[in-house]
Protein backbone atom coordinates (compact mmCIF):
# COMPACT_ATOMS: atom_id res chain seq x y z
CA UNK A 1 0.00 0.00 0.00
CA UNK A 2 1.29 3.42 -0.91
CA UNK A 3 0.83 6.27 1.45
CA UNK A 4 2.51 9.32 2.90
CA UNK A 5 2.91 9.97 6.59
CA UNK A 6 2.86 13.36 8.28
CA UNK A 7 4.51 14.32 11.54
CA UNK A 8 5.33 17.44 13.51
CA UNK A 9 1.93 18.77 14.48
CA UNK A 10 1.13 20.01 17.96
CA UNK A 11 -0.02 22.90 20.09
CA UNK A 12 1.67 26.26 19.72
CA UNK A 13 0.93 29.84 20.71
CA UNK A 14 0.05 32.47 18.14
CA UNK A 15 3.21 33.90 16.65
CA UNK A 16 5.11 30.66 17.14
CA UNK A 17 6.51 28.16 14.67
CA UNK A 18 6.14 24.51 13.75
CA UNK A 19 7.72 22.29 11.12
CA UNK A 20 5.72 19.52 9.54
CA UNK A 21 7.31 16.57 7.76
CA UNK A 22 5.92 14.26 5.11
CA UNK A 23 7.61 11.01 4.12
CA UNK A 24 6.47 8.12 1.98
CA UNK A 25 5.53 4.83 3.56
CA UNK A 26 5.09 1.45 1.92
CA UNK A 27 5.65 0.80 -1.76
CA UNK A 28 7.69 3.46 -3.55
CA UNK A 29 5.91 5.71 -5.99
CA UNK A 30 6.74 8.37 -8.53
CA UNK A 31 4.83 11.60 -8.20
CA UNK A 32 6.21 15.00 -9.23
CA UNK A 33 4.12 17.08 -6.91
CA UNK A 34 3.78 17.22 -3.18
CA UNK A 35 1.46 19.57 -1.38
CA UNK A 36 0.07 20.47 1.99
CA UNK A 37 -3.63 21.01 2.58
CA UNK A 38 -5.49 21.79 5.78
CA UNK A 39 -9.00 21.28 7.02
CA UNK A 40 -10.49 23.19 9.93
CA UNK A 41 -13.56 21.90 11.77
CA UNK A 42 -16.69 22.37 9.68
CA UNK A 43 -14.76 23.59 6.64
CA UNK A 44 -13.52 22.12 3.40
CA UNK A 45 -10.00 21.02 2.61
CA UNK A 46 -7.89 24.04 1.71
CA UNK A 47 -4.67 24.19 -0.30
CA UNK A 48 -1.72 25.57 1.68
CA UNK A 49 1.51 25.03 -0.24
CA UNK A 50 2.97 22.86 -2.97
CA UNK A 51 6.26 21.96 -4.59
CA UNK A 52 7.16 20.37 -7.90
CA UNK A 53 9.83 17.80 -7.19
CA UNK A 54 11.58 17.94 -10.58
CA UNK A 55 11.93 21.73 -10.73
CA UNK A 56 11.65 22.68 -7.05
CA UNK A 57 9.10 25.31 -8.04
CA UNK A 58 6.97 26.27 -5.06
CA UNK A 59 3.49 27.75 -4.82
CA UNK A 60 1.50 29.01 -1.88
CA UNK A 61 -1.95 30.08 -0.82
CA UNK A 62 -2.13 33.85 -0.36
CA UNK A 63 -3.05 33.37 3.29
CA UNK A 64 0.33 31.79 4.11
CA UNK A 65 2.66 33.48 1.63
CA UNK A 66 5.66 34.97 3.40
CA UNK A 67 5.08 32.93 6.55
CA UNK A 68 5.21 29.31 5.37
CA UNK A 69 7.98 27.60 3.41
CA UNK A 70 7.77 24.24 1.67
CA UNK A 71 11.00 22.40 0.97
CA UNK A 72 12.39 18.95 0.21
CA UNK A 73 15.16 16.63 1.29
CA UNK A 74 15.71 14.40 -1.72
CA UNK A 75 17.99 12.03 0.16
CA UNK A 76 15.18 11.30 2.60
CA UNK A 77 12.41 11.67 0.02
CA UNK A 78 10.78 13.98 2.54
CA UNK A 79 8.87 17.22 2.20
CA UNK A 80 8.74 19.83 4.94
CA UNK A 81 6.42 22.70 5.75
CA UNK A 82 8.02 25.34 7.93
CA UNK A 83 5.28 27.44 9.47
CA UNK A 84 6.18 30.75 11.11
CA UNK A 85 4.11 33.56 12.62
CA UNK A 86 1.26 31.16 13.18
CA UNK A 87 -2.26 32.52 13.60
CA UNK A 88 -5.21 30.97 15.50
CA UNK A 89 -7.19 30.71 12.26
CA UNK A 90 -4.58 28.27 11.06
CA UNK A 91 -5.82 25.65 13.52
CA UNK A 92 -6.64 22.60 11.43
CA UNK A 93 -5.65 19.09 10.50
CA UNK A 94 -2.80 19.38 8.02
CA UNK A 95 -2.55 16.80 5.26
CA UNK A 96 0.31 15.90 2.95
CA UNK A 97 -0.54 14.78 -0.56
CA UNK A 98 1.29 13.58 -3.66
CA UNK A 99 0.16 14.08 -7.22
CA UNK A 100 1.31 13.65 -10.80
CA UNK A 101 1.66 17.28 -11.81
CA UNK A 102 3.04 20.31 -10.04
CA UNK A 103 1.26 23.62 -9.72
CA UNK A 104 -2.12 22.15 -8.89
CA UNK A 105 -4.14 23.52 -5.99
CA UNK A 106 -7.22 21.29 -6.01
CA UNK A 107 -7.45 18.23 -3.79
CA UNK A 108 -8.74 15.91 -6.59
CA UNK A 109 -5.44 16.48 -8.43
CA UNK A 110 -3.63 14.54 -5.69
CA UNK A 111 -4.02 10.80 -5.36
CA UNK A 112 -1.88 9.84 -2.35
CA UNK A 113 -2.80 11.27 1.02
CA UNK A 114 -1.66 10.97 4.60
CA UNK A 115 -3.82 10.61 7.69
CA UNK A 116 -3.16 14.19 8.74
CA UNK A 117 -1.53 15.85 11.72
CA UNK A 118 -3.33 18.21 14.08
CA UNK A 119 -2.02 21.76 14.43
CA UNK A 120 -3.61 23.84 17.18
CA UNK A 121 -2.70 27.51 17.58
CA UNK A 122 -3.76 29.20 20.77
CA UNK A 123 -4.42 32.92 20.99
Amino acid sequence: QVRVVESGGGLVQAGGSLRLSCAPSGRTFIRDARAWFRQAPGKGREFVAGITWSSLNTYYADSVKGRFTISTDSAKNTVYLQMNSLKPEGTAVYYCAAGMYGGRRDAPDYDYWGQGTQVTISS
